[in-house]
């Protein structure tokens, strides 16, 4: 489901069709979008347009508001807000994955990344293991492929967010095919700022230590500074104790998310590679986000990504219904 029927969004829709890499389920005015498509020369054949608005969503939109409602009452969410709520895109595009109307879900174009978060967890909720969930970007770059997190949900975790954010992209870089080699990047060098239970560095510390108790399999150190992360014979010669010595780091986990998402928006501004993502990590289903002004190939882009996980996240539901069955008998 593509949240918002804006020009690039669906251009990107299109092209899945196209590809063959999802049935497309555009939401919004389909007299607007056939405009926008005859303007643009776009075929829209086999792409399904829904209007939440319309009154053949009626009987859709009452349903969803009534789960809405028993989940969220104690979050404040009545059932006659709930109803109007699902004349919104998001409300009733999160809906429709959660209720297994579609598999997921792409939005970002015209909202805003702080509401449309905390929607995600009210309706798709975090996956049980977890408190907090987060997201990635996939940097391909001359020097090889880069994992950055979290760039787009936590503003200023403490360490045991980082914790959660260190575990979730561990589990995200290797479902995309690379062995995690982790760093816990600040602005010192494990330990060398003596005021740093004023800043993030405490944090990112302690986060490590944390890391190294529970999952000591894990191939994560810091904290240290960017440059130690990517130099492996200054980290190595430098801190000849760290865990990661002869590795070549391919996982950043950023103390905060002004951090990461500068680094991240910097690196492409100034043409370091091209990047797939914010990739969500950690709600029950497929809720992908995008930027404002992500073009058709990162939506695109971002699609793809949604359909692995939707994939994968079917096989793990069917896993999970298998054992349940074999209990039974």
């Amino acid at each position: 489901v593509f949240a918002e029927s804006n020009l690039n969004m669906l251009k990107a829709a299109v092209q899945a069709k196209v590809e063959g890499v999802a049935h497309p389920i555009v939401l919004g005015n389909p007299e607007r979008i056939q405009i926008i498509a005859q303007r643009e020369q776009l075929d829209l054949t086999g792409i399904k347009i829904v209007n939440p608005r319309s009154p053949e969503e009626f009987e859709r939109r009452r349903k969803y508001a009534t789960i809405y409602a028993e989940e969220n009452g104690r979050n404040g969410v009545t059932l006659d807000e709930a109803r109007d709520d699902m004349f919104e895109p998001n409300h009733f595009g999160m809906m429709m994955v959660k209720t297994g109307d579609a598999d997921a879900f792409i939005t970002g174009g015209y909202s805003k990344y702080s509401e449309t978060i905390e929607l995600a967890k009210e309706i798709i909720g975090i996956r049980e293991e977890y408190k907090h969930f987060g997201a990635m970007h996939i940097l391909s770059t001359r020097k090889g492929t880069f994992f950055l997190a979290d760039t787009l949900v936590n503003r200023d975790p403490d360490a045991e967010t980082l914790v959660d954010v260190v575990k979730l992209t561990h589990d995200a870089v290797r479902f995309f095919a690379h062995e995690p080699v982790m760093a816990m990047l600040s602005y010192a060098n494990f330990g060398s700022d003596k005021e740093a239970a004023r800043g993030t560095a405490n944090k990112a510390r302690d986060a490590v230590k944390m890391i190294h108790e529970q999952f000591p399999d894990y191939m994560i150190d810091g904290e240290m500074q960017v440059n130690v992360a990517l130099d492996k014979q200054l980290r190595d010669t430098k801190y000849p104790f760290n865990k990661l010595k002869g590795q070549t780091v391919n996982t950043l986990i950023f103390p905060c998310l002004s951090s990461a998402n500068t680094t991240c928006k910097m690196l492409l501004e100034m043409g370091v590679g091209e990047s797939i993502g914010p990739v969500q990590m950690g709600l029950n289903k497929p809720v992908h986000f995008t930027d404002s002004d992500a073009s058709v190939h990162d939506i695109f882009n971002l699609t793809v990504a949604a359909v692995i996980d939707a994939i994968v996240q079917e096989k793990k539901d069917e896993e999970k219904n298998r054992k349940k069955f074999d209990k039974m008998w």
